[in-house]
């Protein structure tokens, strides 16, 4: 029961770069206050959230905005996976994109943005399930709620693709045949081609008798393959993707785009980017995504620190009919990035590295004589930061183009094409 003291009633101002409601009018504590499920203009019953003073959570819509919608989610607002299935999608996109447009502006970087590209597709193909045993030691199965390591168990997600249909019978099975104790495990699924590529976290090492367990749960599941911390349990069939003209069998855990259309979506943008070079290096290039499309057209030289990666990217392009030369090589680009006498030699760059961007290489490549940079980001700050040394170091950027594969949440994912 809320005490009538703790309740408040908030105009919500504006919408917060992470999807939450922004009170900004004076409210006596010096600051904005932050609610999610809240839209901009409707009036709110909230209550304070212990150890942050700068949170409510929300109790009731006193007057909703006339863009709210119904979620498609029976957890939206429990679960922490969606942050904002409640906004008509018009509205939702125009905040999106405007999350790219304001944090180059801040970064004093001036350029035209795109409208915003819907990549979402058929729904996500790899997901994390968290699972553990929770209060009265009863297992749970599901995501983390927002902001918390509380696992929400959950029968269904629809931003899901129908891939990865199997994939919560599969998690609530690995997680009965371990007989967790409370220390969470981590299931990552991966639709294939080939079918269902598990990869376990967070087991510890396993008995010869969970091991079997865990191979019967893969046999009755009809996984392509499952592993632990990469070391293979059971395979009945090579995990599996088309890529361009290419098939990449993948490593355990491999990173791929959330969705298949985003992907593609991404790859074509970066090809488009790129018609007319002939000798391309492609950084942080993964399982080679965009290598392998790139390869129809020119020689690539594509680096990655991830050895299963590059494994699997040399076996794709040395088994794949009419590409031309791809070479691929293992770095670490965050302590070693390539230095602009190596860089001189390539027509056009292109890299997409991790949320941390790519602060040491893209200082390299604004001392390089390169002259088109093509740059792909998760992270609109980092890869805003990464720009502006290149618009330091010579560069002319010439667009910038907003991908949203992630539906429903903050994440936006941005192609941007730089000229020297």
């Amino acid at each position: 029961m809320v005490e009538p003291q703790a309740i408040e009633r908030l105009v919500i101002d504006r919408l917060g770069h992470r999807g939450d409601g922004v009170a900004d009018g004076p409210q006596g504590h010096g600051g904005p206050i932050y609610v999610p499920g809240t839209l901009p203009g409707e009036t709110v019953e909230v209550e304070p959230v212990a150890g942050h003073p700068d949170r409510r959570h929300l109790l009731n819509v006193e007057k909703p905005s006339i863009e709210r919608i119904a979620p498609i989610c029976p957890h939206f607002g429990v679960c922490g996976g969606c942050a904002l299935q409640h906004w008509q999608t018009s509205a939702y996109r125009a905040w999106k994109r405007e999350l790219v447009v304001t944090t180059l502006r801040q970064a004093y970087i001036e350029a035209p943005v795109d409208e915003l590209i819907d990549a979402h597709g058929d729904g996500r193909r790899r997901v994390v399930f968290h699972a553990r045993r929770g209060t009265h030691d009863v297992l749970e199965v599901g995501f983390s709620a927002a902001r918390s390591h509380h696992v929400i168990a959950i029968d269904r997600c629809p931003v899901l693709a129908k891939s990865l249909d199997g994939a919560l019978p599969a998690a609530w099975a690995i997680a009965e045949a371990l007989g967790l104790t409370k220390k969470p495990l981590d299931i990552q699924v991966t639709a294939t081609d080939t079918g269902l590529d598990i990869d376990v976290r967070g087991s510890g090492p396993l008995t010869a008798s969970a091991t079997a367990a865990l191979a019967r749960v893969a046999a009755r599941q009809n996984l392509a393959r499952l592993t632990r911390h990469g070391e293979l349990i059971a395979q009945a069939r090579p995990p599996s993707l088309r890529v361009g003209t290419a098939t990449v069998v993948l490593p355990p855990a491999a990173f791929l785009q959330a969705t298949a259309d985003g992907e593609a979506v991404l790859a074509r943008l970066v090809q488009s980017a790129c018609m007319a070079q002939k000798n391309i290096a492609d950084l942080f290039a993964g399982i080679g995504p965009f290598a392998l499309r790139l390869a129809a057209q020119a020689r690539v030289l594509a680096i990655d620190d991830n050895d299963g990666a590059i494994a699997a990217l040399k076996r794709a392009a040395a088994s794949t009919a009419g590409l031309k030369p791809v070479t691929a090589e293992r770095r670490d680009l965050f302590k070693n990035p390539l230095l602009a006498a190596e860089l001189d030699r390539f027509d056009a760059v292109v890299f997409d590295p991790p949320r941390q961007g790519a602060d040491a290489q893209s200082r390299a490549l604004a001392a390089s004589g390169v002259p088109l940079v093509v740059a792909v980001s998760c992270n609109p700050g980092t890869l805003a930061r990464d720009i502006r040394h290149l618009i330091d170091g010579g560069y002319r950027l010439t667009s910038v183009t907003p991908v949203d594969q992630f539906r429903y949440s903050e994440h936006v994912e941005i192609v941007a094409r730089l000229e020297k």
